[in-house]
């Protein structure tokens, strides 16, 4: 056995600077998606539980979609039929314009499991408080802002938190949208100095340091929030 190998972490101190910059680009990649799939979502949860029955069934039907379509045929679709074939090039760089269509692409997909978790929250949420909203003058508009679902996202913190670190893991396909990132750096890593175990191991450190604090800030947020019934 070769454990000179094993042992030989120079490569990861040699692209330390390219490495970083490659987790800073997963790192932004995971925000944009995250804030954009939060406000997507909280607008698809409106329309599955609107009393009006088109915006339930075009909510419904989104989610059915894009929740079971993998994520790397969205990603591909916004790279070769947006991009390649309708023209969209939000950026004259590359770069940026590969980050923004894999920001469009894991929001579209992110959205519909952040939806399904906001309705399951929703639906925590006793029926007769919907009533008094109602009964006190409310549209369907503010009770569901003002009332209902500021007591689902309290309800939702630990499903939506599971819902990011999923998030956050995925950037790892990102490339299929031609956006360069964490794991891309890697696979060119293991194409320049052979695919080394020290460089598997460091950059699966990399990504426990995004995902361990997001799991426990969601944890430590669920039991700070936590409706007592």
């Amino acid at each position: 056995m070769n454990f000179h190998a094993l042992l030989d972490f120079s490569p990861l101190q040699q692209e330390f600077g390219t490495i970083m910059k490659a987790f800073w680009g997963t790192v932004r990649l995971a925000l944009v998606t995250g804030i954009g799939a939060m406000i997507f979502g909280t607008v698809l949860a409106a329309m599955r539980v609107s009393p009006t029955p088109v915006l339930r069934a075009a909510g419904a039907l989104y989610v059915y979609i894009f929740r079971n379509t993998p994520l790397t045929l969205i990603l591909l679709f916004c790279s070769l039929g947006l991009s390649d074939t309708l023209r969209l090039h939000i950026s004259e760089d590359p770069g940026t314009n590969g980050f923004w269509l894999a920001a469009i692409g894991m929001t579209i997909y992110t959205s519909s499991f952040v939806c399904e978790s906001l309705r399951a929250g929703i639906n925590t949420v006793p029926l007769g408080q919907a009533e008094a909203a109602r009964s006190i003058g409310l549209t369907f508009t503010q009770s569901l802002r003002l009332v209902v679902l500021p007591q689902a996202f309290r309800a939702v913190v630990a499903p939506l938190g599971s819902v990011f670190i999923a998030m956050i893991k995925n950037t790892t396909i990102a490339l299929a949208a031609g956006y360069f990132e964490a794991s891309a750096q890697m696979k060119q890593m293991f194409d320049t100095y052979g695919g080394t175990i020290p460089i598997f191991i460091g950059f699966a450190v990399g990504f426990m340091v995004l995902t361990l604090p997001t799991g426990f800030f969601f944890g430590w947020l669920s039991k700070r929030l936590a409706v007592a019934r």
